[in-house]
C-alpha cells in the first residue's frame, strides 16, 4: 500500500506566488492562495501559516525554464526561493519544470469564460501551482504489492 504524501506547490513570481496543496492518493491538487511578493520575497510569516495549516510533507517549486530546457533568469530566482523555503521550514523541497503551467492555467480559465482582464483581480498563479503540483504528484513512483 502506498503511503499518503501531502505536498504544497509554489508557482514563483516576483510580484506574486501561487500556492496549491495536493496529495499522492488521488494525485490531485487545489489552489489555496496567491501570496504578494516584493521583488520575489513573500511575507514569510504568511508562508509559515500556510505550512502549519496544511502540514505538507514536501514543498514543490515550479522551475521556469526556457522553452529549450535551459535555465532562465527566473529559474535562478526560483531555486533561491526553494533554498530559502528549505532553510526556513526544514522540509524537503523539489523543483519541477513548470514550462507552460501559467499558459495552461490561463487557457483553462479562458475555456471557462474568464477574460484576461480578470486576472488582475483573480490571479491565475494558484491554479498554475495546482497544475505543476499535479504533474509532480503524477510522477511519484507507484508502490506495488
Amino acid at each position: 500500500m502506498a503511503s499518503l504524501q501531502r505536498a504544497m506547490g509554489f508557482d514563483y513570481g516576483t510580484r506574486q506566488i501561487g500556492v496549491a496543496v495536493g496529495q499522492s492518493l488521488t494525485c490531485r491538487a487545489e489552489p489555496v492562495a496567491v501570496l504578494r511578493a516584493r521583488d520575489g520575497v513573500p511575507d514569510w510569516e504568511q508562508v509559515g501559516r500556510l505550512i502549519r495549516e496544511w502540514k505538507p510533507d514536501t514543498l514543490v517549486i515550479g522551475l521556469p525554464l526556457n522553452m529549450d530546457g535551459t535555465p532562465s533568469e527566473m529559474s535562478g530566482r526560483a531555486e533561491k526561493f526553494a533554498r530559502r523555503l528549505h532553510g526556513r521550514f526544514n522540509l524537503p523541497v523539489e523543483c519541477i519544470d513548470e514550462r507552460l503551467s501559467t499558459f495552461e492555467a490561463k487557457q483553462n480559465l479562458r475555456d471557462s469564460g474568464r477574460t484576461p482582464a480578470s486576472y488582475r483581480d483573480n490571479p491565475v498563479d494558484s491554479l498554475a501551482a495546482a497544475l505543476l503540483l499535479e504533474t509532480w504528484l503524477g510522477n511519484l513512483p507507484k508502490e506495488t504489492s
